[in-house]
């Protein structure tokens, strides 16, 4: 069991999230506020990029797919017959702020991450304590891994998948501004949480919810969801759907390596008492 000198109270628990969130909120307002200097940069090359034809992402697909012998691919021929508009009287200031908070939630998430351990060692053992550093580390590098996956694989899959979708010839693909951007926001910052999973089930493992058994037992349900939520956000082509669903069963499996050094560790431990 861990020690600590000085044992808190509930209500001293509550006042020391209070200051955690507190001190997180005051991190992503500075450095919101920073991004907003450079809007012009984030709006035009990153918000707006994948509405491009150009953009990395189709090139980079076009030739994978061209790569394996499907030269006449869909991917090749991007179009964006679409437009982005805003119908709220307000809706360019809101976009302007929620953009900047949420570029200053992704880039001062270290720095939360950090705020979450303090808020959590007094609960460790001492020798736990020592892999703060590791711990900031692995998880910020997961996290940016995870944007970067969200923003260009399935952020540009799903602009292009819907941008160029039509039911009909007489329907003409007008996007509200909100939305448009609520869904690269929604995709970057939920894929930056999803890559946080070897560190989510190193927890569960050390809280005893979740053994390596349990996980290698529903790898194949897992499998199936992955599947399908790839052939949801990509376009109607076996490759991207691939292209999608690997790195996500890759880091399930090294949540089931993880879960499994965890286990052996805690028998070895036991063993030694």
């Amino acid at each position: 069991m861990a020690t600590n000198t000085k044992e808190m109270s509930f209500l001293d628990h509550l006042e020391e999230l209070r200051w955690l969130l507190v001190r997180s909120t005051i991190a992503i307002l500075i450095l919101g506020t920073a991004a907003f200097f450079v809007s012009d940069f984030i709006f035009e090359k990153i918000l707006f990029g994948p509405k491009n034809p150009n953009f990395v992402t189709y090139r980079f697909f076009c030739e994978v797919t061209q790569f394996f012998g499907f030269e006449n691919a869909q991917i090749c021929n991007v179009e964006m017959p679409f437009i982005i508009q805003n119908t709220n009287m307000g809706g360019q200031v809101s976009f302007l702020i929620w953009t900047c908070i949420t570029v200053g939630f992704i880039a001062g998430f270290p720095f939360i991450l950090w705020e979450i351990w303090k808020f959590i060692s007094p609960a460790l053992y001492e020798k736990e304590k020592k892999y703060a550093k590791a711990f900031i580390v692995v998880s910020s590098l997961l996290f940016f891994m995870g944007v970067l996956f969200g923003y260009y694989i399935i952020t540009p899959l799903s602009v292009y998948f819907f941008g160029s979708f039509s039911a009909s010839a007489e329907i003409v693909n007008e996007f509200n501004l909100e939305s448009y951007t609520s869904m690269i926001k929604t995709s970057t910052i939920a894929c930056g949480l999803l890559f946080e999973l070897p560190i989510l089930i190193y927890f569960l493992t050390k809280l005893g919810l979740v053994t390596p058994t349990f996980l290698r037992k529903y790898r194949k349900y897992a499998l199936i969801i992955v599947l399908i939520l790839s052939a949801v956000i990509t376009p109607p082509d076996v490759i991207s759907q691939v292209i999608v669903a690997i790195p996500i069963m890759v880091l399930y499996e090294i949540s089931i390596l993880i879960s499994a050094v965890v286990v052996r560790k805690e028998i070895k431990q036991s063993t030694l008492k």
